[in-house]
């Protein structure tokens, strides 16, 4: 996705069984930590490719992978905004370079969840977006 999006895109516009093969792919196979993420039920695995799918968005999904690393976007100058950031498998973020470009005020390494995590691990994710919100607020 990150070389060719559009490659990809074609294949899983064109199939709500290659869409879905591709999500089960990042929910059930995908699991570079070799731990056994939670799989989320089979109605919001469904409900997420058909929006997909249904959308024709798959295109502009997986073009935001390609255009975060083209050359043309440079590193930004730093935010100023507080950030928060939830780490979890497979999705994981390098602390010094989120520092150079934002004011992080919250770091959560999770053990599990995923690249999903609000389908995976929703409680998790949840609770550190509510513990963010009220670190501002003190």
């Amino acid at each position: 996705m990150s070389t060719r999006p559009q490659t990809v895109a074609y294949a899983l516009n064109d199939s709500p069984a290659g869409q879905l093969a591709w999500n089960l792919e990042w929910f059930v196979d995908h699991d570079p930590t070799r731990t056994r993420r939670p799989v989320p039920g089979r109605d919001a695995v469904l409900t997420n490719v058909t929006i997909l799918w249904l959308t024709g968005t798959a295109g502009s999904a997986a073009r935001l992978y390609r255009e975060a690393g083209a050359d043309g976007w440079g590193r930004p100058g730093p935010s100023g905004v507080p950030t928060a950031v939830a780490n979890f498998p497979g999705d994981r973020a390098v602390r010094g370079l989120a520092e150079l470009s934002h004011r992080i005020v919250r770091w959560t390494e999770y053990p599990a969840g995923g690249h999903f995590a609000s389908l995976q691990a929703p409680e998790s994710l949840v609770e550190d977006v509510r513990a963010f919100f009220r670190g501002l607020r003190e």
